[in-house]
């Protein structure tokens, strides 16, 4: 199974919490909107530190490193064939001067025409109930694990990590 590690940054706006998205570039996901956003992510080896790969991807993607500060492990969950890890990170980032970095992709498919497309194409603040609807589902336990972490409910922390547990959040591998 290939392994993924993304951050997540957040801040407070005046719909309460928001997150950092950023919409998958290339063709394929040029029409799209809905669930056609992700954490800014990439794939690692093992052995790398999962939290130093997040960094490094959110750099790659947006064309600046993220502000520095506390880090939070979101934890694991399966995406697809992926094994992929979060971490949280309040701070602010102006996503209108998000630069990715390319891919190359023979387009149209079978055509022996390759072209350089983003790896994503925009990024924007998102409040937690828009995000869900934006984000590609395999990620959006994610937010509900950010929500839990940084403003339980009054029964206490749900999240594994948290000492609790939360019976409607599928983990692979824990926390």
């Amino acid at each position: 199974m290939k392994l993924s590690a993304g951050l997540l940054l957040h801040r407070s706006g005046p719909a309460g919490i928001e997150v950092l998205l950023v919409h998958m570039g290339g063709p394929f996901w040029a029409r799209k909107e809905e669930h056609a956003w992700s954490i800014p992510k990439g794939e690692y080896e093992a052995g790398e530190d999962p939290a130093a790969v997040a960094a490094r991807e959110f750099t790659e993607e947006l064309g600046a490193p993220p502000p520095a500060g506390p880090t939070i492990e979101l934890g694991t969950a399966r995406q697809s064939a992926k094994s992929v890890t979060i971490f949280a990170r309040a701070g602010d980032f102006d996503a209108a001067s998000a630069v990715s970095n390319t891919f190359s992709l023979e387009w149209p498919p079978r055509s022996g025409r390759f072209q350089e497309f983003p790896e994503v194409d925009r990024a924007e603040w998102f409040d937690l109930a828009t995000a869900v609807t934006k984000l590609v589902k395999g990620q959006a336990v994610f937010l509900a694990r950010l929500a839990d972490r940084i403003a339980p409910g009054p029964s206490g922390p749900r999240h594994p990590a948290d000492g609790g547990p939360d019976p409607t959040v599928p983990t692979v591998g824990g926390s």
